[in-house]
């Protein structure tokens, strides 16, 4: 489905259209099997936790996540 298949939504201002996409995309999230979660990205989050468990104090502080994110503009 194209835009062009639906004038109505063309026709819509832009505050308007974001406002159906929020609603789309709620109508999405809220059955959470609609979008399946590929393996990597659960081998990732699970790694990602491993790595906390194994050291929980090696974290940024909100200091240092915006320094290093200065540094990389």
């Amino acid at each position: 489905m194209r835009l062009m298949d639906i004038p109505e939504i063309a026709r819509l201002s832009a505050p308007e259209k974001i406002l159906l996409v929020e609603d789309l995309w709620d109508s999405i999230a809220a059955d959470e099997s609609a979008v399946p979660v590929p393996q990597s990205h659960l081998e990732e989050l699970d790694r990602r936790l491993r790595a906390y468990e194994s050291r929980p104090g090696n974290l940024l502080s909100l200091e240092e996540l915006r320094s290093g994110i200065e540094r990389g503009k």
